[in-house]
């Protein structure tokens, strides 16, 4: 009798022989109902914080470590396992989009239950980078969490000549997608970050290998998504920076993943299943892909070349493969539903796969905290994961547009749906703990406008809109101690307004003046004494008396994970 069968009752589900240690905070094998096995004994060491706010204006996080910790709990202190950074090498345009981080990720949300071997074997495969103070230094906390998922197109390793291969490259973040996770983990939005979006690259602090500190400039001006990582010695927490600039969302971790991850990924769980309306062959001969119409089971080198071929959709570009390739995602999570998770073997093998292609932050860096990670978002129904693409347009300062754009209308519709945890599906019994927790933060004290101090800013809403606004609320509502501040030094993807928790009867009262969402208020965690307070407007603001609101939907292509690709 092997070790997974071992004191297991007959019928048993291999998940409920997990159990939660109070001592570690890890979840531990029990198949006879005996004592805990010991704890790995892996050395660690703590990576001290960079003191000081990051760039990008003031945000409340999580408490970090103390001395005396337990390391191994799934909140604790953050791994100080460090991956030795490549040295970066800017390349030219790829004219191919790597897919490797959109299957990996939605796999932790579909197939949560394998997690439960990602253990002391596992623990040796995942590599980590220390990103400072960037992201949360907890797995998950209470409400609404943002996870990002890079797909790195470094092509070191064997078979990834036809991609050509470039070993000691950096890479760059050639597929990212942002997984919106609700509050109650009733259901999650999953949006594809196109490479060749332009936007701005804000500056990041990155640790440096002997523990210092070293700060990447920004863009100046917009460049393409891609070169927030790789370029310039830009780690995985500057593309945090920057899909927080781009959003207004707080990104929580990140997840990265390389081209070898989907070869062995689609092999682990026994292939993938796609269809084809017409025969699909690549004619530069750069790979062998050589599929029939209709329905094919693809794994190893014919997935990964299925995932980055162009040829033959509707305008050969970036923008319809990545709706292939969402298709595609959704097929290997009903694989992993209807076929792998009743195999612990299977289970096994795709967690093998899985972290060995695997590097995360430190706060998610361990198999007891992926573990806990795995476990909320296995809560969420395939049929409530939407899947879309961030809407763009062509860019309008090119002659033949070659790169995009965020749509100037769309765009915000969507963030600001994610920003107040808005579902993109119908959730039947949707909780509203995080939702309700946002809402509190309009509930109490109103101070008098004439006590409200605060500078307005415009940070994307229409020209002139900072002095009119101010205009507006000295002349018609008593507010005499606000002052235009002109334009935000960056833009926002909404209006919001950052005040301190001794301002919160000041911020309610402007609140109601301006006709704010919840959603809008963003408070800090210092005092903020005789300072004002901070109204940005976004382009969510049209015009001063006009109440800002949360669009309830947006018309933008979307799918669901549990929506078969093959019909038949």
């Amino acid at each position: 009798m092997d070790a997974q069968s071992r004191g297991r009752a007959e019928g048993a589900d291999p998940a409920d022989q997990w159990v939660l240690n109070p001592r570690t905070g890890d979840y531990e094998l029990r198949l006879d109902g005996g004592a805990p096995p010991p704890a790995p004994s892996v050395p660690r060491q703590r990576t001290p914080q960079a003191p000081g706010p990051r760039p990008g204006g003031p945000r409340e996080r999580d408490p970090g470590p103390r001395d005396g910790d337990d390391d191994t709990a799934p909140d604790g202190p953050r791994d100080a396992h460090r991956r030795k950074r490549r040295q970066p090498k800017t390349s030219g345009r790829r004219k191919a989009l790597m897919w490797t981080g959109g299957v990996m990720g939605l796999v932790l949300v579909g197939g949560s239950a394998f997690a439960y071997y990602w253990w002391d074997r596992l623990g040796g495969n995942i590599d980590t980078v220390d990103i400072g103070d960037v992201g949360s230094a907890t797995v998950l906390g209470d409400g609404p969490a943002n996870i990002l998922v890079i797909g790195n197109d470094v092509r070191t390793g064997e078979g990834n000549e036809a991609y050509g291969n470039r070993d000691n490259v950096t890479g760059h973040a050639d597929t990212t997608l942002l997984f919106h996770v609700a509050g109650d983990r009733s259901n999650a939005t999953v949006v594809s970050i196109p490479r060749d979006l332009m936007t701005e690259i804000p500056d990041c602090e990155t640790r440096q290998s002997d523990g210092s500190t070293k700060t990447i400039p920004g863009s100046e001006g917009r460049t393409k998504f891609n070169e927030s990582y790789g370029v310039e010695g830009r780690d995985p927490g500057c593309t945090m920076r920057t899909v927080e600039q781009l959003t207004g969302l707080d990104v929580d971790h990140f997840m990265m993943f390389d081209f070898n991850a989907v070869k062995t990924l689609s092999t682990a769980v026994g292939g993938v299943e796609v269809c084809l309306e017409e025969p699909l062959k690549d004619t530069s001969g750069g790979t062998k892909l050589d599929l029939p119409a209709g329905k094919t089971t693809i794994q190893g080198e014919e997935a990964l070349s299925f995932l980055r071929n162009r040829h033959g959709l509707k305008n050969e570009s970036d923008l319809d493969r990545i709706g292939m390739q969402q298709k595609f995602v959704a097929s290997m999570l009903r694989r992993l539903k209807e076929d792998t998770l009743g195999s612990p073997t299977k289970m096994l093998d795709v967690a093998d796969a899985a972290t060995k292609s695997l590097t995360v932050d430190q706060a998610i860096g361990s198999p007891g905290k992926l573990l806990t990670l795995a476990k909320e978002l296995g809560k969420i129904d395939l049929k409530n994961i939407t899947l879309m693409t961030l809407p763009v347009i062509d860019n309008p300062d090119e002659p033949r547009p070659v790169t995009v754009v965020p749509d100037p209308a769309k765009a915000p519709q969507v963030f600001s749906m994610l920003q107040d945890d808005v579902s993109f599906t119908e959730v039947k019994k949707q909780k509203k703990k995080a939702k309700d927790k946002q809402d509190a933060l309009l509930k109490g004290a109103r101070a008098e406008a004439s006590a409200v101090r605060v500078d307005v800013l415009n940070g994307g809403g229409p020209q002139g809109a900072a002095g009119e606004t101010v205009t507006w609320l000295q002349n018609s509502q008593g507010v005499s101690r606000s002052a235009n501040q002109g334009n935000a030094p960056a833009k926002v993807s909404r209006t919001q307004l950052v005040y301190a928790p001794d301002q919160a009867d000041q911020a309610r009262k402007l609140a109601d003046l301006m006709g704010l969402p919840a959603a809008a208020m963003k408070p800090t965690a210092e005092a903020g004494g005789d300072a004002p307070m901070t109204l940005t407007l976004g382009p969510d603001f049209t015009k001063a008396g006009v109440p800002v609101a949360t669009p309830k939907k947006v018309d933008v292509p979307q799918s669901r994970a549990d929506e078969k690709m093959c019909k038949a």
